[in-house]
């Protein structure tokens, strides 16, 4: 089922399995922000530059009270795999269903090379304190985003 993600609204709750195989929810954050990150798969290119760059500034997303997860198909042991070799300091969720996916409009048809395909749309959603949604991404480019989310975390913040 795919929902229009929109500013104001309450983002969907949901429960995946993390790269430690732990049950995650959205709920379970209430109180922090929440950055949600949607990205194609483990260990690509692009997928590495924005995973490694969401670590990198890590420091600066908890100081605005704010949680990173990172959600692709890939298995929990693929997150465990990415995760080391990298040194990723993120919590990845396994959405092998895409169920999580489609509800935040996070998947469907794209083009790469001229071919069209299915499969997972590169997006952000920034979630609020209230579980709402406080902006949404729907296309992005791997590459400076982490930086432009914080930028926007804190102009949302004060």
């Amino acid at each position: 089922m795919l929902v229009a993600v929109k500013e104001g609204r309450a983002a969907p709750d949901f429960t995946l399995t993390s790269d430690s195989g732990e049950s995650v929810s959205l709920s379970q954050f209430k109180g922090s922000s929440v950055v949600l990150y949607f990205y194609p798969k483990d260990d690509t290119p692009g997928c590495t530059v924005e995973a490694c760059e969401f670590t990198a500034g890590i420091e600066a997303f908890q100081q605005l009270d704010a949680v990173v997860l990172g959600c692709s198909p890939d298995t929990p042991t693929t997150h465990r795999t990415f995760i080391a070799k990298h040194g990723l300091r993120i919590t990845l969720l396994s959405d092998s269903e895409t169920t999580v996916l489609r509800r935040f409009a996070a998947w469907g048809t794209k083009t790469m090379y001229g071919r069209e395909s299915e499969g997972v749309i590169r997006s952000t959603v920034l979630i609020d304190p209230a579980g709402r949604v406080a902006f949404h991404w729907p296309k992005v480019k791997a590459a400076g985003h982490a930086d432009e989310v914080r930028e926007k975390l804190a102009s949302l913040r004060g």
